[in-house]
């Protein structure tokens, strides 16, 4: 879509340039933009454009792996588990769970996913449910960190200042070398999520986190020390989200309906996490 209000397109190749572009009303930061281009963006007269910079989309280390924030989802979803991260494998999972066409997934990036702070966006599941941190560029200069289940605050809500700037997402080793179990659920064969959970058991010492999302304004995390009874799950549930009040509503599904379809699909994660391998 054509945005008729934008008069001026500003790369930005280094940080000293961002800097020096500044970030006032009628800004706005353009990534794949997938999204930016979707519908008009009354308002917005002046792009500064992230992918002047070059960032490398993938860097492993030892202490695990930086995803730039203008990662294509097409890289993000070409990852494979390997034996020492078998969590990768829910790189393509999360992707395939955006019913995107191969259009978007070679356009669209994990960080512009983030920002849009969408309660089914699944890059927010993906790097939630492995601990992921993102790294993120202050207007003046500084920057600082936040977790990823902290950056969503809301739907389409997220906890960035006005000129501040995704950088890229961390996750650490210890995460990518963990068990998982992926579920997602819609109304419709190929709709949006109605909720996609994501549970994880700690290989070093059986600790064990669900990431709710998509049924929820925002990413929630239900976390133990052990793999939890039948019993502990409902319990922890019920306290972390007590009513259908707490739940999301939107054509995609009510929230008493998709209250119960988060119960079901937690305890679909702990019996498959509880079986033996």
């Amino acid at each position: 879509m054509d945005l008729a209000t934008v008069s001026e397109v500003l790369v930005v190749r280094d940080r000293a340039e961002l800097v020096a572009a500044g970030f006032g009303p009628g800004d706005a930061y353009l990534a794949g933009g997938s999204w930016v281009f979707s519908e008009p963006q009354f308002g917005v007269n002046r792009l500064i454009d992230l992918t002047g910079f070059g960032w490398p989309a993938l860097t492993a280390s030892e202490s695990g792996l930086e995803i730039a924030a203008t990662c294509t989802l097409a890289e993000i979803a070409a990852l494979e588990a390997t034996q020492a991260w078998p969590a990768l494998a829910l790189a393509r999972e999360c992707c395939d769970a955006l019913r995107g066409s191969f259009k978007i997934w070679n356009v669209g990036t994990v960080g512009g996913n983030l920002c849009c702070a969408l309660p089914a966006g699944p890059m927010t599941s993906f790097a939630a449910a492995l601990d992921g941190v993102c790294l993120i560029w202050s207007a003046d200069g500084t920057e600082r960190q936040v977790s990823v289940a902290d950056l969503v605050i809301g739907d389409g809500f997220t906890s960035l200042q006005p000129g501040e700037v995704l950088r890229s997402i961390r996750l650490p080793a210890a995460s990518l070398a963990s068990a998982t179990a992926f579920r997602q659920q819609s109304l419709t064969r190929y709709g949006r999520s109605a909720a996609l959970l994501i549970g994880r058991l700690d290989p070093r010492d059986g600790a064990f986190v669900l990431t709710i999302t998509a049924s929820t304004p925002r990413p929630v995390q239900l976390a133990f020390a052990a793999l939890p009874s039948a019993g502990e799950l409902d319990d922890a549930l019920a306290e972390c989200l007590p009513t259908d009040a707490a739940y999301f509503d939107d054509l995609h599904g009510t929230p008493a309906w998709r209250r119960q379809l988060t119960r079901v699909l937690t305890h679909e994660i702990r019996d498959e996490l509880a079986a033996p391998r």
